[in-house]
C-alpha cells in the first residue's frame, strides 16, 4: 500500500510592522488563512530574519524604526527576488513610489481589510509560482524561445538574457515582460496590464505599472519598451 502524498508546506510570510496591535492583528488573521508567520517590529530585526530563514513572501511597512521599509526592501533585493508587498499609511505620496522603485511588487494602503491583503498576497504568490513553472501555449505545446534583437526570453525555462547575459527578474517583472513578449509591437494599456499581471479586478493604481516598467528598462535597456503617450506601453519588435 502506497504511503499518502506529503501535505504541502505552509507558505512562510515575513511581516515587518512596528505597530504592535497591527502586527498581532495581521499575524492572527493570516494564520487563519493557513500562512506561517514570522514577525518583526523593526527593519534591522526583519533583515536579520530574512537572512536567517527562507520566506515565500515578505510584507513591509514603510515607516519602520532602525531601518525603514524602503531601505529594507533595497537590502532584500540585493540578494533575493522574493515577492515583496509594501504597506503604506499614505497611498498618494512618495512612499508608494519609493517602495516600488526599491523593488516592491505591489502595495496596499493602511488601514487594509484582511480580504484585500489576502487577495494581494495570493496574486503575488501566483506570480511567483508562474515564474518558476514552464510556460505552455494555449494548445498545450511547450514554451518557446522568443528573440527581440539581443533580448531573449525562454518561456519554457523562464529565463531572460540580453546579449547572452542572464538577467535576474522578480516574478512580477518576469510576468510583465512575458505579457509584452506575447504581444510584440502591440500597445498594452495600463489597465490591461493591471488586470493581466497584477490581477486587479478593479481600477488599480497605474503607478505600479509605470514603476515596474522603469525597473525593466533599467535591467533590459531603456529602448526595449516604448511609451505610447496617452495609451500605454509596447515592446519594440
Amino acid at each position: 500500500m502506497s504511503s499518502p502524498a506529503p501535505s504541502p508546506s505552509p507558505v512562510r510570510v515575513l511581516l515587518v510592522e512596528d505597530d504592535e496591535l497591527m502586527r498581532r492583528s495581521f499575524t492572527v488573521a493570516l494564520e487563519r488563512y493557513g500562512y506561517e508567520l514570522r514577525a518583526a517590529a523593526d527593519g534591522l530585526t526583519g533583515l536579520e530574519l530574512f537572512r536567517d530563514e527562507p520566506f515565500d513572501l515578505i510584507i513591509l511597512d514603510v515607516m519602520l524604526p532602525g531601518l525603514d521599509g524602503i531601505g529594507l526592501c533595497r537590502r532584500i533585493r540585493e540578494s533575493s527576488l522574493v515577492p515583496v508587498l509594501m504597506m503604506s499609511a499614505r497611498g498618494d505620496g512618495l512612499d508608494v513610489v519609493a517602495g516600488l522603485e526599491a523593488g516592491a511588487d505591489d502595495y496596499v494602503v493602511k488601514p487594509v481589510d484582511t480580504y484585500v491583503l489576502v487577495a494581494r498576497i495570493r496574486s503575488l504568490l501566483r506570480r511567483a509560482t508562474y515564474a518558476s513553472a514552464p510556460a505552455s501555449s494555449p494548445d498545450g505545446a511547450a514554451g518557446e524561445v522568443l528573440s527581440f534583437g539581443d533580448l531573449t526570453v525562454d518561456t519554457a525555462g523562464m529565463e531572460v538574457s540580453v546579449g547572452g547575459r542572464p538577467v535576474a527578474l522578480t516574478p512580477t517583472e518576469l510576468k510583465l515582460l512575458l505579457e509584452f513578449a506575447a504581444h510584440p509591437g502591440v500597445v498594452l494599456e495600463r489597465h490591461t496590464l493591471l488586470r493581466n499581471v497584477w490581477e486587479y479586478g478593479w481600477d488599480g493604481d497605474s503607478r505600479v505599472v509605470d514603476l515596474c516598467v522603469q525597473r525593466l528598462r533599467r535591467k533590459l535597456g531603456r529602448e526595449r519598451i516604448e511609451t505610447v503617450r496617452g495609451f500605454g506601453y509596447k515592446l519594440r519588435r
